[in-house]
């Protein structure tokens, strides 16, 4: 079976609206999850914030965060 070719190296283009980072306790390297409101961003770092490290990117609006990421304890 024939690969399909090169694997893309464009960055990936997040959407609008508020991030959390979730990452294994021990690591640097985690996964972004993305959430439509604070409310919701919030809930979803006290589901994680047990057992993983999290840490909370805030809102993402064209292009860049606009506040800077702070770890949730």
């Amino acid at each position: 079976m024939r690969s399909a070719g090169r694997p893309p190296v464009s960055p990936v283009q997040l959407k609008n609206g508020f991030y959390i980072e979730v990452c294994d306790k021990g690591s640097n390297k985690g996964m972004k999850i993305w959430s439509v409101d604070e409310k919701a961003m919030q809930a979803a770092a006290r589901l994680y914030a047990g057992y993983k490290n999290v840490i909370l990117l805030g809102e993402y609006k064209d292009g860049k965060f606009t506040v800077s990421p702070v770890t949730y304890k």
